[in-house]
């Protein structure tokens, strides 16, 4: 299986969305910008938010066993993919990049 490189690459932030819908919390993600995580066999790299994780699984498992060209070249490097995590309020967009391709 390939290993998949997962980047941190921007944070959006919706404050009047937040200001709008969101009950007040004091701590939210520690994601930073430039943050990375291997993924090894398509399992979930140590450190990296569970809820991101879910957003890009799929990607990342597929990448993972060889796949990509998602939705028909959507992507400049057909062994990527640019997702965010799911939070509305303030998601984080991830490069996610087949590091090292092994042969089958």
């Amino acid at each position: 299986m390939n290993k998949v490189r997962i980047t941190a690459i921007r944070q959006t932030i919706y404050p009047d969305l937040m200001a709008r819908f969101e009950n007040p919390i004091e701590h939210t993600c520690d994601v930073k910008e430039g943050d990375q995580w291997i993924s090894v066999d398509g399992q979930c790299p140590e450190g990296l938010c569970p809820s991101a994780w879910e957003s890009m699984r799929p990607f990342v498992e597929a990448l993972a066993r060889g796949e990509g060209n998602f939705y028909d070249g959507w992507m400049q490097n057909p062994m990527s993919a640019m997702i965010s995590c799911n939070d509305g309020f303030r998601p984080f967009s991830f490069y996610i990049e087949v590091l090292e391709k092994t042969k089958c």
